[in-house]
């Protein structure tokens, strides 16, 4: 997992009194690494969908509810996956791998579940 080129510097800029808030994250589906500005190898399935997190402790925090595309673009392998702060454009936040790599049919229900996407 990697933080992203945007949001080292958004918080790097609160050690001097910038503030910072992502209201709402949105993930989006890729076919290999994103790279550090999630614009790499980007899904067919383009819709972000909305994830939520518990509270962070010890250094780590957990997606508290399951993330779901429905019907899915196109027949691909996902294999990573990019957090944003928009539904549409906005800032990559943060990037990272499936724990596995998913094929998917096109028309396919693709998830990930409650607890499973892990930021640390």
């Amino acid at each position: 997992m990697s933080i992203s080129n945007y949001l080292e510097n958004a918080l790097l800029d609160t050690l001097r009194g910038t503030s910072f808030s992502a209201a709402n994250v949105y993930l989006k589906l890729h076919l290999g690494d994103p790279g550090e500005d999630g614009t790499s190898n980007a899904a067919t399935e383009t819709t972000r969908q909305a994830v939520s997190f518990s509270a962070a402790s010890s250094g780590s925090m957990a997606s508290s509810a399951a993330v779901t595309w429905s019907n899915v673009a196109a027949s691909e392998t996902l294999t990573h996956w990019s957090a944003w702060d928009a539904s549409t454009a906005g800032n990559c936040l943060w990037t990272g791998a499936l724990s596995s790599s998913a094929s998917v049919a096109a028309g396919d229900t693709f998830q990930i579940t409650s607890l499973t996407l892990t930021l640390d």
